[in-house]
């Protein structure tokens, strides 16, 4: 009955990623057992942070749990913010596109990430870097990967004259995670990658050129394919596949790597849970029929965990026989 958050964060602060990503779960807790609390706590998380004054429209990491109040100014679509921005799309789509306040949530906030942390690469990379305290890092972490898919799958609602453009966005952070691939010697890629110092999408530090089995980029190339049907993005997932049978298949199943760019494997011997649950799931998805799971009838949760969505009539189905 105790909370309690990390020292390092900000004085305590609460992570977004954390708290922003309970959305789905905790929505789809209150409709099985038709208890309204569930929803009602993050609801309120929800509204505590529309109210709040963002700065540049941009939505921190940190927030204090005492004061209420932001914490550092970080900003990233990586780690520690990703997966908040993705359960405000998927919040919509869940709903049956019912929840309007979550649509329009991801837009502004989608809009503030364009102006003020995507930039092109000086050979025409598109790039999301993150932002500390109104200072930009070109630096994009793996884990941002997951952003093209998201993308593609808000494409469709977007605002009038966009659905293209956002199209389009997602392929090309989908060909810049793929490059950040193409550019090591495994052909996987880094945890994060940089564009300064005349390097673009690769890892310049020691501490970043791992891979873990992380699946952000072929959950991209996965609703890339399923909203273009653009062959490349099978071709991109199979070279992943080999990849990972040729370096990380181990006597035990499948094992990260310590640093990409060595034409010797250094495995780190440890399968993460997340390679069974996101990593072979999406591959597995790239090369099966879109009616397999179709889109538009389930949501995949963070970790790829499948959520179905609460259609209206469904909902009315229920309250009649009831």
């Amino acid at each position: 009955g105790i909370g309690r958050n990390w020292p390092w964060a900000s004085g305590g602060s609460s992570i977004l990623a954390e708290f922003g990503t309970l959305h789905l779960e905790f929505i789809h807790l209150s409709h099985l057992s038709g208890n309204p609390v569930f929803a009602e706590k993050v609801m309120n998380i929800r509204t505590v942070l529309n109210n709040l004054e963002k700065p540049q429209g941009l939505y921190p990491n940190y927030l204090n749990p005492s004061s209420g109040q932001w914490g550092q100014y970080h900003v990233s679509v990586g780690g520690l913010g990703d997966s908040f921005y993705e359960y405000l799309l998927k919040a919509w789509l869940m709903s049956d596109r019912t929840d309007l306040e979550a649509k329009k949530m991801y837009f502004d906030a989608v809009k503030a990430i364009e102006t003020h942390l995507i930039r092109k690469s000086s050979r025409g990379l598109t790039y999301i870097a993150e932002w500390k305290g109104g200072l930009l890092e070109h630096k994009m972490g793996h884990l941002t990967c997951f952003a093209g898919g998201m993308f593609a799958l808000g494409a469709d609602d977007a605002p009038t004259g966009l659905t293209q453009h956002y199209l389009q966005l997602g392929a090309e952070i989908a060909h810049t995670c793929h490059e950040s691939y193409n550019r090591t010697f495994v052909k996987l890629g880094p945890e994060a990658f940089r564009f300064d110092g005349g390097v673009e999408a690769i890892a310049t530090r020691q501490n970043e050129k791992y891979y873990i089995l992380r699946p952000e980029v072929v959950e991209t190339y996965m609703y890339m394919w399923r909203l273009t049907h653009d062959p490349k993005y099978r071709k991109w997932a199979w070279e992943a596949v080999e990849a990972l049978e040729n370096h990380c298949r181990v006597n035990g199943g499948y094992s990260g790597l310590r640093d990409v760019y060595l034409r010797h494997d250094s495995y780190d011997d440890v399968q993460q849970s997340f390679f069974l649950a996101e990593m072979l799931k999406y591959l597995y998805l790239i090369f099966s029929d879109d009616d397999l799971l179709p889109l538009e009838h389930w949501i995949f949760n963070t970790e790829a965990h499948l959520l179905p969505v609460l259609s209206k009539n469904k909902k009315e189905d229920e309250v009649n026989e009831k």
